[in-house]
């Protein structure tokens, strides 16, 4: 279901138009912060070629890391579905929470009491300042939509998430679903 306006916990779906933009061709971002004064999200389908192993040394697990997007991307962010586990949480929606002790985050790893399927890891975040979404939302270059996967799309497979989302779009949505990521290829 397509939605006029964005709020936090929905999907930001990248429209096929923005083809040739590095940070958002393709992209689904799920959106942890909108109000007046902007907001902020995580791509959740660009896989780095990194995991957290790789970043944190002491973390010694194949936990892959996301590029979150353009902003800050020398910062590591996360969400997870344990707020019971990782204190000073933040509840984004439907049981998907933001951030929290990362010491603790670390050593629930190690002990490897949370797994793949708990927590998603990103470098940078997308923001957008006030009014700044809503202009891209007239000039089409986003689909939102309601975030369908609730706390489970944290261990969705990612390949083939934004061709999924285009097939359950549908009308001329579904035709750009197999289209080549980039056009030049054809």
């Amino acid at each position: 279901m397509i939605l006029t306006k964005p709020k936090k916990g929905d999907l930001l779906i990248a429209e096929p138009s923005i083809i040739g933009d590095l940070s958002f061709n393709r992209s689904i971002v799920l959106l942890t912060n909108h109000s007046e004064e902007g907001s902020i999200g995580f791509i959740l389908n660009k896989p780095l070629d990194y995991t957290i192993n790789d970043l944190v040394p002491e973390i010694n697990a194949p936990f892959k890391v996301y590029n979150g997007g353009p902003v800050e991307q020398d910062n590591l962010y996360f969400i997870h579905k344990v707020p019971e586990l990782i204190p000073n949480s933040i509840e984004i929606s439907l049981g998907i929470f933001w951030g929290g002790d990362f010491g603790e985050v670390s050593k629930l790893i190690i002990e490897e009491k949370i797994t793949e399927r708990d927590i998603k890891f990103f470098l940078g975040y997308s923001g957008w300042e006030i009014n700044q979404l809503e202009e891209e939302l007239k000039s089409n270059a986003w689909v939102v939509t309601k975030n369908v996967h609730k706390n489970t799309i944290i261990e969705k497979d990612y390949e083939f998430f934004w061709k999924e989302k285009m097939i359950e779009l549908g009308g001329d949505y579904s035709i750009w679903s197999n289209a080549p990521e980039n056009p030049t290829y054809n």
